[in-house]
């Protein structure tokens, strides 16, 4: 089992620096009680390509930590809260956010890069890629991994899907591509990796209690259930609305 956690930004309140996100905002105390709980609980912080090439021992308790976005706190709140307790995480990085305010720099996603975490693409503009034709979604994606690559001097081989909104179609052209680690937002705990490179996560969200982050880690009690039949019934309104009609229905109810 590989549970992939899913974070965004870490603030405290809507005046902290970044971009804050009602559902998605954890605050900083309660990211650093996550982090410890995990090390209490004797899980090893680990990157997407370490996960795929190294075989877990038979006890061990292996944990993927991920952010999505580029927010400016992922580098100032999270980066040193990650390194006080020696742990890694990955970082997917929406490119064209680079230099926006409240977002990561190029210095920024380097600092990241330098200090051993994973650095992968969130697309370019954030678009969502099942929306585009074929020419702009390859776009979204060549273009994100290009200049990531440039700015850390690495091959960038992780995909975070945008809005975890894709198919078999964004799925091969991410790996035409050579992306090698495809995320998206279905809720799992990837009991067995497939072959493909396709993993699942689960979303951190401000409301969640620590009874139920060990939960969903551990994959046991009522908390993935009710994840994974949140999931399901959102799929409807998705599919009723379109992803823009989702996004604008979702802004007014927050």
């Amino acid at each position: 089992m590989l549970p992939i956690l899913m974070y965004h930004g870490l603030h405290r309140d809507p005046a902290s620096r970044g971009r804050f996100d009602a559902v998605y905002s954890v605050h900083p105390e309660q990211f650093a009680r996550q982090l410890d709980w995990l090390l209490q609980h004797r899980h090893r912080t680990l990157r997407l390509d370490e996960a795929s090439t190294a075989a877990p021992s038979r006890d061990e308790r292996r944990v993927v930590i991920s952010f999505d976005d580029g927010d400016v706190s992922n580098v100032e709140v999270a980066l040193p809260l990650l390194q006080q307790r020696g742990m890694i995480a990955e970082f997917f990085i929406t490119s064209d956010f680079i230099g926006q305010p409240g977002m990561v720099s190029a210095d920024d996603v380097r600092r990241l890069s330098a200090a051993g975490m994973g650095i992968g693409s969130h697309g370019r503009s954030h678009a969502f890629l099942q929306d585009l034709d074929t020419s702009a979604m390859t776009a979204e994606l060549d273009d994100s991994r290009c200049r990531l690559q440039a700015i850390c001097g690495r091959p960038i081989e992780s995909l975070a899907l945008p809005g975890g909104r894709g198919g078999e179609r964004e799925f091969a052209a991410a790996q035409r591509l050579g992306y090698r680690h495809l995320l998206g937002s279905v809720p799992g705990p990837n009991r067995r990796l497939r072959g493909d490179g396709w993993l699942q996560r689960l979303p951190v969200t401000r409301d969640l209690s620590l009874d139920d982050f060990a939960a969903l880690v551990q994959w046991r009690g009522l908390p993935p259930r009710w994840m994974q039949a949140r999931h399901a019934a959102l799929a409807f309104p998705k599919r009723v609305l379109g992803n823009e009609g989702y996004q604008r229905l979702r802004e007014r109810l927050l």
